[in-house]
């Protein structure tokens, strides 16, 4: 293949990635609010049932823990919690209370699916996680390793307390 032909190549290959680009702007001017509502209604549903299956088997490998369901005006999710008591530094009693919460926000005017993580081990928050995507650009697989990579760690953190 001569220098021309390569070159005559690479052009069409530029002019197919341009329409490609101009149908996706398309397709996301075409997606009207609504559109935008019900797509996050469907990833949030589908996230958080995979997040309450990952975080309801925590107690498992941590026991004291217990899980439930997270609904409302903070997001869809669920959170695992325990309280133990201990004695402080100065030999005084004390609560100590840890939660891993992991919910996906709600649909919001930025259209973006977001996915939050907080943990707290022995009354210190030890982490606050975060990721988002715009609705046209999710790939469920991406939010799901999130997930499975923010639980396993903050049982890290929590055993090594």
């Amino acid at each position: 293949m001569n220098d021309f032909e390569k070159r005559l190549e690479r052009a069409v290959e530029r002019g197919h990635q341009v329409r490609q680009n101009k149908n996706q702007e398309a397709i996301e001017k075409a997606l009207s609010e609504e559109e935008l509502r019900r797509v996050h209604n469907e990833y949030r549903l589908e996230l958080s049932e995979y997040i309450d299956q990952c975080i309801s088997r925590l107690p498992q490998y941590l026991p004291g823990f217990k899980c439930q369901s997270i609904v409302g005006d903070q997001g869809w999710g669920s959170s695992c919690s325990r309280d133990d008591v201990g004695l402080d530094n100065d030999g005084t009693r004390t609560n100590f209370f840890s939660r891993l919460e992991v919910v996906v926000r709600p649909f919001g005017s930025h259209h973006v699916l977001d996915l939050v993580a907080k943990g707290t081990v022995r009354n210190k928050e030890v982490y606050s996680r975060g990721h988002y995507r715009l609705l046209t650009e999710v790939a469920m697989a991406d939010f799901k390793e999130f997930v499975d990579l923010w639980i396993p760690e903050y049982a890290e953190i929590f055993a090594a307390s």
